[in-house]
This record gives structure tokens, C-alpha cells and sequence, in this order.
């Protein structure tokens, strides 16, 4: 039997993208500054991981103009709903053998 630390997803598993998720996942959106502030990255830290997410299919990047001001907008696709709720469930299962004194 495999230990559940094994289906942590190394995509999603990473402090930053994990905290991007997060976010997205209590909001339709999220624009790039705020994420930035709230995980407290760089903007340059926080474009690389948003690409990796996206490449990944777990998020949606969108360009505007708002206010004769460009702004990125960031969603959470369905399928990065599904990959974030399957990473806290396997987080769940990893917390719930801790200190029970069972092997999972």
C-alpha cells in the first residue's frame, strides 16, 4: 500500500500555486495584483507559477483594458477546481493517519 504523501501533485502541491488556487477557488476572479499582494511574491515569481498553472489547464488568463489601464485577470478552470479538491483530500487523508498511530 502506497502512502498517501505519493498522490500529492507536484503541480498544484508548491506553496504559491497552492495559495493560487486557494484564492481563486473562494472568488470568480482574481486580478493579478492582488494575488500578488495577498501570497506576498513578486510579480515576476507570481507570472511564472500563473504559467504553470495554465499550461496545466488549471487556470485562465485574461488580458483587459480598464480604465485605459491593462489589467490580467486570472480564473480557476473547472479542472483546477477538480485537481485543488482532489490535493485536499489527499491532505486530509496524509493529516488523518498522523498521530492515529495507523498506517494508511
Amino acid at each position: 500500500m502506497t502512502h498517501p504523501s505519493s498522490a500529492l501533485d507536484d503541480t498544484i502541491h508548491q506553496r504559491v500555486r497552492l495559495g493560487i488556487l486557494a484564492v481563486l477557488s473562494e472568488s470568480r476572479r482574481a486580478d493579478f495584483g492582488y494575488l500578488q499582494d495577498v501570497l506576498e511574491v513578486t510579480a515576476g515569481n507570481l507570472s511564472q507559477h500563473l504559467a504553470i498553472l495554465e499550461d496545466a489547464g488549471h487556470v485562465q488568463i485574461t488580458k483587459a483594458f480598464e480604465d485605459k489601464r491593462s489589467r490580467t485577470w486570472v480564473t480557476v478552470t473547472r479542472k483546477g477546481r477538480a485537481a485543488l479538491a482532489t490535493e485536499v483530500a489527499t491532505m486530509h487523508a496524509l493529516l488523518d493517519g498522523i498521530g492515529s498511530g495507523q498506517r494508511p
